[in-house]
């Protein structure tokens, strides 16, 4: 429970801040010239220019963790590197941080405030999933260590070593499928189920059958790596293991 209140003091702490920062936008967004607002709203701006790329960064994790669907939504209110042009209809927060205007205000950034409490939304919605206990809180916990593993899987891919990539990957997958059971209440009698029989487990529950059939498909490239005795994996397998690994942890729970 300390793990618990700690991340949920942490994650109501970046709603607040995301908050803060649109208070800062909004007294930004008043008039061209801040040098005529107040000491203290000058202050409050000041927090936005100086505070929103890192609160942006840690609030896109928890997008990232708790509403995976709405994660390029969220990166595109931000940014948006695809625009042919910028225009009022493509001003994004990076222009507001950037502080890119306009001599006939078609371009300023009260432009994106509402973006910004768009994002802020998207934040209270992971309040919401995390009181209603939809996430199990190790999920945020082992998010980061997932991905630093599906890189090393990665590299070691790269590097020639086929088979300890796969069972780099074996191990993620099991490990998070462990916690998508214990999210819905799924008890194993198996004292070492394999991805199979969590994947068994699992199918009509947290997925369906289409999700059931990839995810088995990630288990047997698994096995090939696990089995010397079988033929050697090819590259091209074990970077479908790895992509399809990735795309599990991100979407499956």
């Amino acid at each position: 429970m300390g793990k618990y209140d700690a991340l949920k003091g942490e994650l109501i702490t970046l709603v607040d801040e995301g908050r803060k920062l649109e208070t800062g936008l909004s007294i930004c967004s008043r008039s061209f010239n801040i040098q005529d607002a107040t000491k203290e709203d000058k202050s409050i701006v000041e927090y936005f220019f100086d505070n929103y790329e890192k609160w942006y960064t840690k609030a896109l994790f928890i997008i990232k963790v708790f509403i995976p669907d709405r994660y390029n939504d969220f990166s595109l209110l931000y940014k948006n590197d695809k625009r042919k042009e910028i225009s009022w209809k493509t001003y994004t927060i990076s222009d507001a941080v950037q502080l890119i205007t306009s001599k006939d205000k078609s371009l300023h950034p009260y432009k994106a405030l509402t973006r910004l409490s768009q994002q802020v939304s998207m934040l209270e919605v992971c309040l919401d999933k995390f009181e209603s206990k939809i996430f199990d809180i190790q999920t945020i916990l082992q998010a980061d260590v997932f991905d630093s593993e599906i890189e090393s899987a990665r590299h070691l891919s790269k590097m020639g070593y086929l088979r300890a990539a796969g069972a780099i990957c074996g191990v993620i997958i099991e490990k998070h499928l462990a916690d998508v059971c214990r999210n819905h209440n799924i008890g194993l009698k198996k004292k070492n189920p394999s991805i199979s029989d969590y994947n068994v487990s699992l199918k009509d529950i947290a997925y369906d059958t289409v999700e059931w059939r990839r995810i088995q498909r990630l288990g047997d490239l698994r096995n090939l790596c696990d089995h010397s005795k079988d033929r050697e994996p090819l590259k091209e397998e074990i970077d479908e293991l790895i992509s399809g690994t990735d795309r599990v942890i991100k979407t499956v729970f």
